[in-house]
Order: structure tokens, then C-alpha cells, then sequence
């Protein structure tokens, strides 16, 4: 067997593992941001510690990417103890900033609470959406490297068939992080339909151009492939491409407010299509029933036939984007609206599990039904306890005079009486913070962020004998493959250079 052939096995035939633990996994860096927060804040006012674009960008790495090294590799089995010590963490810096605050020194906690809820919130970038963003690309570009060494537990890998392996969230969770913030979602379009399609069909040119170059490149060198995750031609970008196209004319058919009425109808529709008609059969099979790959449809039906589902999950993307990036000040509005998300993730992951005991389990391979419904439960818990964590973040600020924290709301008086309180909660030093952010920087940047993981994974698949790699070797090679994409990306941020490709 050659190492190509040994690589492909080693990625192939896989079953996953239950839905509770990929959601505890994907639930897991809300509260490493947390964590990163309240140091921040701690370390500047309480320890006058300074703070430059390099001890930044060595808090943010360390707090924000090495858990999450660890998470999808040697603590894997440890995900519930990992939440355990961070929650400590946090627990003792918030007691330590609460115990130092320069707010309300001598007020009872009650009262500080009643003032706190009166607060608003602003921000230029909504925290929780880029920290989801930021979140599904970084744990994606780990478990892309990550999966070719041993140390990977083998249930976290993308499923054969059938199953949820913490693999088979990544393009679903990038559809929809991407559709939450799409033109349609920020009103950033033209209000003829013409001009907004044939602007949509010329933004996705780069991803053409990225498609066809990737296939060139891994055809050419002979690189590992699992087939049944795309096809033989297809692969990821494609499959952006033609997400993109549908879902423009979609939405210029369809009013935006009533994405969500489109997602449930196409997926219910595609389900019913695959139940009772022979469409499973040609996914799992092909047009001969022997797994033919002969001719285009036959050589690429996974790729090609599962866009619908991706096609839902952005459509269930764009009206939470809706949702969240609505016009909102008060807080006590955003801890209804991640309440609100908290309770329908809920109620999908119960849906969920209705519709696995009693139709289809959850299928990446097909993007079925299940399979849509547990990556938007999925991208909802996560959202609302991004938003949690993010509103307890606002609180620690709201203790210390003059507390900023990168890629965090910025706390606002509401039109009351006291407006010199107004003065601090809102200091001038905020508006002229140039926001030192990796998660900022990764969020800006989150497909070339991608695009250079890919690149790098495959140059140290071609230089590093991943297969007989050792956990000690293989976690440096992940640190070191992790560091540098971050500092690439974090440069680039400093520098002002934001490449986008539509």
C-alpha cells in the first residue's frame, strides 16, 4: 500500500461520535474568550501591565488557540474537565477585578447589578458573530492538520456515511457564520434585482479561480483525498460558488425576514425527495447502483447534490443574522435575544433527535435533513453563549474604570439623569484604541486565514511522515503550523491589508 493510499484509509471509514460532545467541544472557546477578556482587563488596570501588538497577540494565542490545540487532540477526552478549569479561571479573575473595581467601590452587588442593566451596548463589529466566525476557522484549520496524525482521536473525523464527527460541522458552521453577515443580511445591496445578480456572479470569480487551482495542484502532486466527501472534481470552493448563486436569486424571489420559512422548505422538500425517490441511492451508489464514477454527475454526486443542504443552512444563517445584527442598545435586549437563541438551539437539538430515531440520522455525505437541523442547533448554541459570556465580559468592564477589551461591546449611558457617569463608561482612550485583536485580525481575514492553513497543512503533509509522527512531535508541528498562520494574519491586521475576495 502506498503512503497516499495509507493516508486515504487512515481518514476513511469512520463513524464519529455523539452530537453531546462535538456540541461541548464547539461550546468550549466562548469561555476561552471570556477567560482572555477578564485577563485583559485585569493585567491593564489592576497590574498596569503594558500592552503592545506583541503581548496581545501572545495573550490571544495563548488563551484563544492553545486550548483549542489541546481540545481536538491529547485532552480530547477531557472536554467537560478543560470547561472546568477555565470556568475556575474565570471565576478567579472576575472575583479579583470585582474585588478591585474602581465603579461603585462601596455599593451593594444588588445595586451595581440594577446599574449595569441600565447600561447599553455598542459595537462597530458584533463580538459574538465574529467570535463564532473566528471559532469555526480556527478549529478547522487545526483539525485539517491534525487529522493525519495519530494523536487525532478518530471519532472527531469527518463520518463516512453516517454520524457527527467535529469535522463535519466546519463547512457547514462556515456557510453559516458566512450568511450571517452576507450583503443581504447588512442591506448592502442595490435595490435592482438585475444589477444585485450579475454583482453577486462577478464576486464569486476568486472562488472559481480557487476551486479550479486547488484541483489542478492536488491532481498534479498526487495528494490524499477522501472521495466520498466531495467527489472527484468537487470540492469546497464549488460548493461556496454555487451556495452564493442560489441563495442571491433566492433572496431577490423571497423577502430576507422570511429566510427561515425558505430553509425549512427546501430541507423538508429535499428529505422527502430523498426518501421517496431514487436520489439517495444515485449519492450513496451512483446512476448503476455499483458506485460508479464514470461521467461528471456520477464523479462528483456528494459535492453536487448535497449544495441543497448547504443551501437551507445559509438561508437559516441569514435570517439569524437578521436577528442578531438588528438595531439594539439596552441590555437587557441582548440577554433576551441570546435567551432566545439558547431556547430554539434547544428545541432543534430535540427536533433533532426526533427525527434521527424516526427518519434519517445526520449524513454529511447527503447534508440531509438532520444533518442541517444539528448545524444550525449547533450554530445557535454556540452564538447565544458567545453572547453570554460576552454580556458577563461587559459587566467586568463596567467595574473598572476605563476597561477596554478588543473585539467586546462598548459600554454606552442610556438617556438618564446621570451623565457623568456617561463620561467613563465610554472613555476617549476606547475610540482611539487601534484594537490589538487576533480574533479581530483572524475575523477580517477568516478566508485567507483558510486558504493559507490549507496551503501550509499541505506542504507539511508532503515534508512530515504524519502517520508515524509521535503525540510529542506532532503537537509541536500543530503549535508551530498554528503560530505562524496567526502571526501571518495578525501582521497583515496591524498593517491595515484586509483581503477580501468579494
Amino acid at each position: 500500500m502506498s503512503q497516499k493510499q495509507m493516508k486515504e484509509a487512515f481518514i476513511s471509514n469512520l463513524n464519529g461520535t455523539s452530537v453531546l460532545e462535538v456540541t461541548q467541544g464547539l461550546c468550549f472557546p466562548a469561555f476561552c474568550i471570556l477567560c482572555r477578556g477578564l485577563l485583559i482587563i485585569f493585567l491593564q488596570h489592576l497590574c498596569s501591565f503594558p500592552h503592545t501588538w506583541a503581548t496581545q497577540f501572545f495573550i490571544d494565542f495563548a488563551i484563544l488557540i492553545v486550548p483549542l490545540v489541546t481540545t481536538l487532540t491529547i485532552l480530547s477526552s477531557f472536554v467537560l474537565l478543560e470547561h472546568l478549569i477555565v470556568i475556575m479561571c474565570g471565576a478567579g479573575l472576575f472575583y479579583q477585578i470585582y474585588r478591585g473595581r474602581t465603579c461603585y467601590a462601596r455599593v451593594p452587588a444588588q445595586k451595581i447589578l440594577e446599574k449595569f442593566l441600565q447600561v447599553g451596548l455598542e459595537a462597530e463589529c458584533n463580538p459574538a458573530i465574529a467570535g463564532y466566525r473566528v471559532a469555526n476557522s480556527v478549529f478547522a484549520a487545526i483539525a485539517i492538520l491534525a487529522v493525519d496524525f495519530p494523536l487525532f482521536p478518530r471519532r472527531l473525523a469527518k463520518t463516512e456515511l453516517y454520524g457527527t464527527g467535529a469535522m463535519d460541522f466546519g463547512v457547514g458552521g462556515f456557510v453559516f457564520g458566512t450568511a450571517m453577515v452576507s450583503p443581504e443580511v447588512r442591506r448592502n445591496y442595490m435595490e435592482k434585482s438585475s444589477f444585485h445578480l450579475l454583482k453577486s456572479l462577478y464576486s464569486v470569480w476568486p472562488l472559481v479561480f480557487l476551486g479550479i487551482g486547488r484541483l489542478i495542484i492536488i491532481k498534479s502532486i498526487g495528494y490524499q483525498e477522501h472521495l466520498t466527501e466531495y467527489g472527484v472534481h468537487w470540492n469546497f470552493f464549488f460548493t461556496l460558488i454555487v451556495v452564493k448563486l442560489v441563495t442571491t436569486m433566492l433572496l431577490v424571489i423571497f423577502p430576507v425576514n422570511k429566510s427561515w420559512i425558505v430553509a425549512i422548505s427546501i430541507t423538508v422538500l429535499y428529505q422527502l425527495t430523498l426518501d421517496c425517490t431514487p436520489l439517495k441511492k444515485l449519492i450513496l451508489y451512483g446512476t448503476d447502483g455499483s458506485g460508479t464514477r464514470v461521467g461528471l454527475l456520477n464523479a462528483n454526486r456528494e459535492g453536487i447534490i448535497s449544495t441543497l443542504g448547504y443551501v437551507a443552512i445559509h438561508m437559516a444563517g441569514v435570517q439569524t443574522g437578521l436577528c442578531v445584527l438588528k438595531n439594539r442598545t439596552h441590555i437587557k435586549d441582548w440577554i433576551k435575544v441570546a435567551c432566545c437563541l439558547l431556547l430554539v438551539s434547544f428545541s432543534l437539538f430535540i427536533s433533532l433527535y426526533v427525527v434521527q430515531v424516526n427518519i434519517e440520522a445526520v449524513s454529511r455525505r447527503m447534508a440531509n435533513l438532520a444533518f442541517c437541523m444539528w448545524i444550525v442547533a449547533s450554530s445557535l448554541i454556540l452564538l447565544s453563549c458567545l453572547l453570554l459570556t460576552d454580556i458577563v465580559l461587559s459587566f467586568a468592564k463596567f467595574l473598572v474604570r476605563g476597561a477596554v477589551v478588543p473585539c467586546s461591546w462598548k459600554l454606552t449611558q442610556l438617556p438618564v439623569k446621570n451623565k457623568k457617569h456617561f463620561e467613563f463608561l465610554v472613555p476617549k482612550g476606547e475610540e482611539k484604541d487601534p484594537h490589538l485583536c487576533l480574533i479581530t485580525a483572524l475575523n477580517k481575514n477568516q478566508l485567507m486565514f483558510f486558504l493559507l492553513s490549507n496551503v501550509t497543512t499541505g506542504l507539511i503533509n508532503l515534508m512530515v511522515d504524519t502517520l508515524h509522527s509521535s503525540t510529542l512531535w506532532a503537537l509541536c508541528v500543530l503549535h508551530v503550523y498554528m503560530f505562524t498562520n496567526c502571526l501571518i494574519i495578525y501582521v497583515l491586521y496591524i498593517q491595515g491589508k484586509t483581503i477580501k475576495f468579494w
